[in-house]
């Protein structure tokens, strides 16, 4: 049984050889004769690089500004920048993270909303399932990576 792991391999038919490709959540696999595999696998790639995200470039262009990958690091974040002005519901919250581009579990942001509540950094207000968080005190000058002054 041939190995999954394994990037080539030669086809059962003679003179072919099959190359298997992974890139991100690209898979690809290509057959063609051993005189012609460099050129298929160059095209490929090629055709790869053309359809990257631009959440991919942004990365490599400013690293800078992903500096928070958590879910409540990015909540932090968003409380600093004023936000939480208004009150936002849960929904808001979670499509202004995925506007950002960071996906996360609708359950991950509303425990990480709950914790900022519980830390008293949010005020949360209205009833069970239709909670709105707004910002209960001011940001303050770092203390020291990721934390707050107390106020």
């Amino acid at each position: 049984m041939p190995n999954k792991c394994n990037k080539i391999r030669l086809s059962s038919e003679p003179g072919k050889v099959t190359v298997r490709l992974r890139r991100g959540a690209w898979e690809v696999e290509i057959t063609s004769s051993e005189d012609r595999v460099q050129q298929a696998v160059e095209s490929v790639l090629a055709g790869m690089a053309s359809k990257e995200p631009a959440l991919v470039e942004l990365d490599a262009a400013q690293p800078e500004q992903r500096k928070f990958e958590t879910c409540r690091g990015m909540l932090v974040t968003m409380w600093r920048e004023g936000w939480f002005g208004a009150p936002r519901s849960l929904s808001e919250a979670h499509e202004e993270l995925s506007r950002r581009g960071y996906h996360y579990d609708r359950t991950a942001v509303s425990h990480s909303l709950a914790d900022l509540v519980r830390e008293g950094t949010l005020f949360r207000e209205g009833s069970m399932r239709n909670y709105r968080y707004v910002q209960k005190r001011p940001p303050g000058p770092p203390t020291h990576e990721g934390e707050q002054a107390s106020a």
